[in-house]
């Protein structure tokens, strides 16, 4: 589920997967290139300190061979709770929630943006809301693909 207002872009999915699981998909460098990006992007993950004041460097590359590379900070680290890191070009603070329940995980991903202006920019002109929707689809998939076969 999708919520636009003023300058955040919210995102709200619940995964059949435990919370550890869940936490891992989004802090392990080798887990999170497996499904970071929208559909058809690949990842690679060229630093990721997560640690508060650590760097994240990725590139996302398209279908049609385009690079995308990204930059960001850790901001904030509560283990199985909360992630908030710092993007830079363009400039937003993402904040992820967790929160587990048995065998569930409900992720609550917020995208705020400095200004209803730079929010248009990004989730209308760069599509960021579809492409956050494709992420999470990704992240869904990819937890399956843990599951073992009962």
């Amino acid at each position: 589920m999708e919520h636009k207002s003023g300058k955040t872009l919210k995102t709200l999915a619940t995964f059949n997967a435990p919370l550890a699981i869940v936490w891992d998909a989004w802090t392990k460098p080798e887990q999170i290139a497996a499904w970071w990006g929208p559909a058809g992007f690949t990842t690679t993950i060229h630093e990721m300190d997560f640690r508060e004041g650590g760097e994240w460097r990725l590139t996302m590359h398209s279908a049609g061979g385009q690079n995308f590379p990204n930059r960001s900070i850790f901001k904030e680290v509560i283990p199985l709770k909360k992630i908030v890191f710092e993007h830079f070009n363009p400039h937003f603070i993402t904040t992820v929630l967790f929160e587990g329940d048995n065998d569930k995980t409900t992720v609550d991903w917020s995208l705020e943006f400095d200004s209803p202006e730079m929010f248009d920019i990004i989730v209308k002109a760069h599509k960021a809301g579809q492409g956050q929707r494709e992420n999470i689809e990704k992240l869904g998939k990819y937890l399956e693909g843990l599951r073992p076969n009962t």
